[in-house]
């Protein structure tokens, strides 16, 4: 039996037995580790897999707990399910776990109905997931009208899809850049941006390029951000305490002599990463940019203004 299995198997065991309770914490990977003798990644697979299970839960702010038992199917019952109860239910799902940790499967379990039955009201997981990202632009709706000029116009609509994206880490993930969706609430983001920009008169690549530039931005940014809650949910460490792990990494580079400049920033003031502080930083960085950009590409008819230079920091 994998190592993995086996310690997934006592964890499950003594929820069973009533050892641990719903709300309880489960032993985080970095007891596991100390207490089974095992790698980080073993101990991260065992919990996945009670994660799978629906039987533990990532809760934030406390770590891996023991899940309460008909938590959504609390909500009703197989005979008022509907579309908007299995989407509410997935977007729970996700924002406390992951979206890994959906499937219609596990959304049928929530609800306490069979997982067929969901297939008459949502086709599919893609479509389920397609669903909730719609769903949960559409809670945060943009202004009924455009305030401002163009730059403010921009800050707002990157302003809000990253509330978005904080709030709901997991929707980074499902927004393709390549094969975008065309779902309703999103496809108002891009009216939006692109209606700022089109008093200016500017080339169709530009005017696309621009958009999907600030709108990858924050969503690259929040891909980042993701990342980290997702390795924070399976390691149990936060970013203080897995830096502290690679210390001696960085005092092998601070005592080298070839990276002298990044040796001064490590011999500096100490340094915290705050994703809404780099939000903010490259937020005003890439409009300075456009600004600069949009300006001489504009339409040289003179019908159109230019607009402003980037502001002064």
């Amino acid at each position: 039996m994998q190592a993995s299995v086996k310690i997934a198997t006592e964890l499950r065991r003594r929820i069973s037995a009533g050892e641990l309770s719903p709300g309880d914490r489960v032993p985080s990977t970095r007891q596991i580790v100390a207490d089974w003798g095992v790698a980080m990644a073993t101990a991260s697979k065992a919990l996945a897999i009670l994660r799978q299970e629906g039987l533990v839960e990532a809760r934030p702010g406390v770590g891996t707990v023991v899940a309460g038992h008909q938590r959504a199917s609390a909500q009703g019952g197989p005979a008022d399910l509907t579309a908007e109860r299995i989407v509410r239910t997935a977007i729970l799902i996700a924002d406390l776990e992951g979206l890994g940790a959906v499937s219609m499967r596990r959304v049928a379990t929530e609800l306490g109905v069979a997982t067929m039955s969901l297939y008459r009201h949502v086709a599919s997981r893609e479509t389920l997931t397609e669903l909730m990202a719609d769903t949960v632009i559409g809670d945060h709706p943009l202004p009924a009208r455009p305030r401002g000029d163009w730059r403010a116009q921009l800050e707002t609509v990157m302003r809000l899809q990253w509330a978005v994206y904080r709030r709901h880490p997991w929707l980074a993930q499902t927004i393709s850049m390549a094969r975008p969706q065309f779902l309703p609430n999103l496809v108002t983001h891009a009216e939006w941006s692109l209606r700022a920009l089109a008093p200016f008169n500017l080339p169709t690549d530009v005017m696309l390029h621009t958009h999907i530039t600030a709108f990858s931005f924050v969503r690259a940014t929040a891909l980042s951000n993701e990342s980290e809650l997702e390795a924070r949910r399976d390691t149990g460490l936060t970013g203080d305490e897995w830096m502290e792990l690679q210390h001696d990494a960085g005092e092998a580079i601070r005592t080298t002599g070839r990276y002298p400049v990044l040796a001064a920033l490590i011999d500096g003031d100490d340094f915290e990463l705050d994703f809404d502080e780099l939000f903010e930083f490259g937020m005003r960085a890439l409009l300075d940019g456009i600004a600069v950009s949009v300006r001489s590409a504009a339409s040289p008819s003179g019908t159109r203004k230019s607009p402003p230079p980037p502001r002064p920091r």
